[in-house]
């Protein structure tokens, strides 16, 4: 039960104020005073008490036990079926002839107040190549450039506007779909020209741990669409596959590890410069993909979806 913070009676404040009343022969009006209540307060759980005894004096629901004039069944079959025709509000009371209010109360009654709920839920596609290198995602993550500790670590906004001009940086990253090896570059911009120069270093990457990249799966971003990125994809032999507009989901594994690096890299430490949250970058790459347990395979890491024997991956260590 929960009791009001401020609440003067208890159930067994209760009951000993209406003992003092009806065992001990004591007024009204001197038991109030004693429990700090008004007389009105005191009768009623002195009434209750002579007529429930202790049972009397719980708190009970203040909702009626039977309405009096409840809404027929068949108006609110008639307010769900037409509803679901796709009805408003106010088109289904002027229909059935019930106010609003009432269509209102139907409709959240029978979860269907707000027109999505109609809808089913779309089931999450989820999909994972078989082997590595058959598909990676690519996308770009704008990063602002500062020169002192910004407010998104301090909290403190004061004299943000001092280090404004510095400029930005683009971290370009990469994953691979069945491994999720990941592979990042910080550029100058979101061109086509560095784009091209990422996909080549990514492609270069994944060759020097014996993967083959098939297809790169990227946005719709101006440098994915552009003639360069296209005539470098042909030129490695890649099949370039573009999400569908305003669907990010499709290449969700790539915007899940953006997140993650902002989570775990750029905004782990307060970084004195941007430069110095650039020299971290690679040291957290090298911790993503070598030693750092992936939820999305099973609590593995990505370097171990590659297939090759201790003394191999050894090897490659750095």
């Amino acid at each position: 039960m929960n009791i009001h913070k401020n609440a003067r009676l208890t159930p067994h404040g209760r009951a000993e104020l209406a003992r003092r009343v009806v065992e001990c022969g004591h007024s009204i009006g001197e038991v109030a005073d004693a429990f700090h209540v008004c007389v009105k307060t005191a009768r009623k759980w002195v009434e209750r008490f002579r007529r429930s005894g202790e049972e009397g004096l719980r708190d009970v629901s203040s909702r009626p036990q039977r309405l009096r004039e409840p809404t027929p069944q068949a108006v609110i079959t008639e307010i769900v079926s037409l509803r679901r025709q796709r009805f408003t509000g106010k088109h289904i009371a002027k229909v059935t002839g019930v106010s609003t209010a009432t269509v209102s109360r139907v409709l959240r009654r029978a979860g269907i107040s707000r027109l999505r709920d109609l809808e089913p839920a779309v089931p999450v596609k989820r999909y994972e190549r078989q082997n590595p290198g058959e598909l990676i995602h690519i996308d770009i993550k704008k990063l602002g450039r500062f020169e002192r500790v910004g407010h998104r670590i301090t909290g403190d906004r004061t004299g943000q506007s001092n280090s404004r001009g510095v400029g930005w940086e683009f971290v370009h990253v990469c994953i691979d779909d069945a491994s999720r090896i990941a592979f990042t570059q910080i550029k100058p911009d979101e061109k086509a020209v560095s784009a091209v120069d990422f996909l080549k270093a990514a492609i270069a990457y994944y060759k020097s741990l014996g993967v083959k990249v098939v297809r790169v799966m990227t946005d719709n971003g101006a440098c994915y669409k552009s003639f360069a990125f296209a005539f470098a994809c042909k030129r490695l032999r890649l099949k370039h596959i573009r999400t569908k507009p305003y669907t990010p989901k499709t290449n969700g594994k790539a915007e899940r590890f953006i997140q993650t690096a902002l989570r775990e890299w750029a905004y782990a430490t307060a970084y004195p410069t941007s430069d110095q949250r650039a020299t971290e970058l690679p040291h957290w790459m090298h911790r993503y993909n070598w030693h750092r347990p992936h939820g999305g395979i099973k609590s593995q890491t990505p370097i171990s979806r590659l297939g090759r024997s201790e003394d191999n991956l050894l090897r490659l260590h750095i």
